[in-house]
């Protein structure tokens, strides 16, 4: 049965509360510590993890303690350290996702391209070992789904890099913009949600909420530094989909909207934006418009919560006046994402499963793709022997 992990946040989300979750729940230090050393930083922190009580409940704690003054990155050195660990594919790839996430939504908020960005606080070591410990810990669970409770915003302010800002701090508000976030005001003061935390939730969640059907089978707290007046602790909830909700029905919607005096070189962009929002997919069909003119059908399919963000990215970036909407149900199977060892290295497999039986097996484009320019290979080659060896270990 697909696996599902719920982030249940009734004083908000950050890295650390992630990662203590992720600990308390099973997710072995060992593996996480072997795992980090992969990203060369080992000398700038301390990894240290005990168990705290949290408003008369017990909790675990991860800090990251930083020894002395460290780098404050931008966006391209830290793909280049994620790019340069072996790690999990799919670790690898969430972690970039969340940092792009932030890159975009700093990006907005100081009026400049993603990759000028120079991250302070999230750009620093102790955000980057929250992130990828993350990614790490969900890919140890195995998780196929995450979902996300609404956020609280907290209120008040905090001291940054930029000087005193009001709470929620901007690069949040624009990551909740990003996916039309739904947040909510508990009474307590104080940053709740960090901008590291906003971006894991909103780069890894498929939708927020109450939690899904789901059967619970094991419950992780992480707990937050300060001590509130209600227990500071997230709380990660990890189990299976229903026996009946394997191929589930779902409600998306299709944006569409078409242009004729679009710059064809600005779609590029319009597809990275979409996609790194979280949108299902992106299109576009060649039409003919009103005065014989050549023009672009493009198409967007996302959740029904993601549809004001992908409306905002559809308008700023393209020349639309308007854009049409429409509500519709898919049918999903159950999938999930397995590694397979081959002769070249590691590849992720997306699995699919109908009634219970594979039913489709795709390799990740990404990854033959980057063992095929390693080995100077063919993607092809690479393609065909992950399939093989993935069938030769189902037969073992």
């Amino acid at each position: 049965m697909p696996k599902l992990v719920y982030f249940d946040c009734p004083t908000g989300i950050a890295g650390d509360m992630c990662l203590g979750a992720l600990v308390d729940v099973g997710v072995p230090v060992d593996f996480l510590q072997a795992q980090l050393a992969q990203l060369s930083l080992s000398s700038e922190y301390q990894l240290t993890v005990k168990r705290v009580q949290r408003g008369g409940q017990q909790a675990t704690q991860v800090q990251v303690k930083t020894s002395g003054p460290h780098p404050h990155r931008h966006l391209g050195e830290i793909q280049q350290i994620l790019t340069s660990a072996q790690l999990p594919p799919q670790v690898t790839t969430w972690s970039l996702k969340v940092f792009q996430n932030l890159a975009i939504a700093e990006g907005s908020v100081h009026g400049v391209p993603p990759e000028a960005v120079h991250f302070h606080e999230v750009g620093a070591v102790d955000a980057m070992i929250d992130v990828v410990g993350t990614c790490l810990g969900l890919h140890w669970l195995k998780v196929d789904q995450i979902y996300c409770s609404a956020l609280p915003t907290g209120g008040g302010t905090v001291r940054a890099a930029h000087g005193t800002l009001p709470v929620p701090v901007p690069a949040v508000l624009e990551l909740w913009a990003q996916r039309s976030v739904p947040i909510y005001h508990s009474g307590i003061e104080g940053e709740l949600v960090t901008p590291t935390g906003a971006a894991i939730a909103v780069t890894l969640a498929q939708t927020f909420g109450p939690p899904p059907a789901m059967q619970i089978q094991e419950i992780g707290l992480g707990a937050g530094q300060r001590h509130l007046p209600c227990p500071n602790a997230l709380r990660l909830w990890l189990g299976e989909s229903p026996a009946d909700d394997v191929d589930a029905l779902e409600e998306v919607i299709v944006l569409e909207t078409q242009v004729d005096d679009l710059n064809p070189q600005g779609m590029g962009l319009v597809f990275d934006r979409l996609l790194a929002l979280g949108a299902l997919d992106v299109w576009t069909q060649a039409v003919g418009m009103k005065k014989q003119r050549p023009g672009l059908l493009i198409s967007v399919l996302c959740l029904p919560s993601q549809v004001e963000a992908c409306e905002t990215i559809l308008f700023a970036e393209t020349t639309t006046l308007g854009i049409r909407r429409s509500h519709q149900s898919r049918r999903i199977l159950k999938r999930e994402m397995q590694s397979t060892e081959t002769p070249y290295g590691t590849v992720a497999v997306k699995v699919a499963y109908l009634h219970g039986r594979v039913c489709n097996i795709q390799p990740e484009y990404e990854d033959c793709l980057r063992i095929a320019q390693e080995q100077q290979l063919s993607w092809q080659q690479i393609y065909q022997v992950t399939l093989s060896h993935w069938y030769q270990g189902q037969d073992r």
